[in-house]
């Protein structure tokens, strides 16, 4: 079949005592945890993306699969009511549930099972139901007779004179013989009635048998009714004038006497509204009502001030429960976790304790606490509710402290920081100053390729060299001469 329903699903699980486990993500664990209330026998385990806590993901259903006993009903009768209550290891009873958790080797978990005819066949008829543990093979047939007839009508009396020697004794009534009327047949039919009609008056001034029959020789005879069955001996009763709940008669959950409900098991109230059955009132927890209220026809009434919701899970205004467990840890901390310690028993009597290396802080299922102790130390802790209204409480061995620093450590620290600082700042001028330079000297740069000037010689420029010319005339040794020196 492509696409099974939850039901079917379920049926055949259990036909093959297949415990079925959910490993989904963290983003779907909440809807498939919502399935395992349709399909007995399931649990749901986070997988990391990995993959790599499949074995222990595995471990820890077994551990669940195997701390656990729920009974199922197989080939219920239409015509039969039946109404469970658990009895578990805490020795407390919860009527309405049929199973128990968090059991452990040696524990004792008993169920109580009533069954309850609705009406009785109209031929001898015998039919069975099979319960059965969820996960296991063993199973309980229950075979049921219908106990409609009475045994008192062995012995009949013909002619007896407690019927006035006009009928038939049996099972504590008069059966009368023709023609004779009466609850000891002491009438005769055709006899003045008119002095037997007092005798079927439910008090004086009532109208002749509740206004819903006739009087015949000191007896009602009831009317007949389209809504049902008029009876008593003054008419007074029938099986319709019942209190109702959306228009049904003892809202489907009992049958009507005189009228009043009758109701059937598991159910209570005038018109039978009201479930016993506690299941619904249970929190994720496993606690009633997340313990801040009662269970009342099968729906919470918080008593917490400030808790609401479906089960009372909601509470901003509540004791932080960190706080509240906190006392615990701290005494046995105190006390070097002896929780035999008179003070410890006190503050530790709803909590079943365990002492861990480490805390797992991805848990589901628990919740994460801290606080700082009287040494500057975080202590760890995490709880979980339990089914019997203890909290599995657990601690870490040892809270995490930090170890003072060295002096030297500290004094080597502050000098490397003040010369990283130092060589961190010198770094920073240097380059300032080297862009500095850089976009002077690439301003110069450019305002001297702009630049553009004629070639000529500087005024001012004299050369190295200079030519005079003088004329002379001169005479020596009397020889003359004359000319001109450069």
């Amino acid at each position: 079949m492509d696409y099974p329903s939850l039901a079917l699903l379920g049926e055949k699980l259990a036909e093959n005592n297949i415990n079925l486990i959910f490993a989904v993500t963290k983003n779907h664990y909440m809807l498939y945890k919502n399935f395992t209330a349709l399909i007995p026998g399931t649990t749901v385990e986070i997988l990391h993306g990995d993959s790599k806590n499949i074995i222990q993901l595995i471990i820890n259903a077994y551990n669940s699969i195997r701390s656990k006993v729920e009974l199922s009903v197989w080939d219920q009768p239409e015509d039969l009511n039946l109404f469970f209550t658990a009895t578990c290891q805490d020795g407390v009873s919860y009527p309405g549930q049929r199973k128990c958790e968090d059991l452990k080797i040696g524990d004792t978990a008993s169920f109580e099972v009533s069954v309850e005819a609705r009406s009785c066949p109209s031929r001898p008829v015998e039919h069975a139901f099979t319960l059965r543990p969820v996960g296991f093979r063993d199973s309980l047939q229950v075979r049921v007779t219908y106990n409609c007839t009475c045994r008192c009508s062995v012995g009949l009396e013909p002619d007896s004179a407690r019927c006035s020697g006009n009928g038939t004794y049996i099972c504590g009534l008069c059966e009368c013989n023709p023609s004779y009327l009466g609850t000891r047949c002491e009438c005769q039919e055709g006899e003045n009635q008119s002095v037997y009609q007092n005798m079927c008056r439910e008090a004086e001034g009532k109208p002749l048998c509740s206004g819903r029959g006739e009087c015949s020789c000191n007896q009602c005879s009831c009317f007949e009714s389209e809504f049902g069955k008029i009876y008593g001996p003054f008419c007074e009763c029938d099986n319709f004038s019942c209190a109702r709940n959306k228009g049904v008669l003892c809202s489907g959950h009992g049958e009507c006497h005189c009228g009043e409900c009758k109701c059937h098991a598991g159910y209570i109230g005038d018109n039978c509204n009201c479930s016993t059955d506690i299941s619904t009132c249970q929190a994720k927890d496993g606690q009633i009502c997340s313990n801040r209220g009662n269970c009342i026809c099968g729906q919470c009434q918080c008593t917490e001030p400030g808790a609401f919701g479906e089960t009372c899970e909601k509470c901003p205004t509540c004791p932080d429960a960190c706080s509240t467990k906190r006392d615990c840890v701290e005494c046995l901390l105190l006390h070097s976790g002896k929780p035999d310690n008179q003070t410890c028993q006190h503050l530790c009597k709803d909590e079943v304790i365990t002492w861990v290396e480490t805390i797992v802080k991805d848990d589901q299922e628990a919740v994460l606490c801290f606080y700082k102790t009287a040494k500057d130390c975080i202590m760890t802790f995490s709880y979980a509710d339990l089914p019997s209204g203890k909290t599995n409480l657990t601690v870490l061995r040892e809270p995490e402290c930090r170890t003072a620093p060295n002096a030297m450590t500290i004094l080597l620290a502050v000098v490397g920081s003040i010369l990283l600082i130092g060589i961190a700042l010198l770094a920073i001028w240097k380059l300032l100053v080297t862009i500095h330079d850089r976009r002077e000297f690439a301003k110069f740069q450019s305002e001297r390729s702009r630049a553009r000037y004629e070639m000529a010689s500087n005024p001012l420029y004299r050369k190295p060299i200079s030519t005079h010319t003088v004329d002379f005339t001169f005479n020596k040794f009397n020889k003359s001469y004359n000319g001109t020196v450069d």
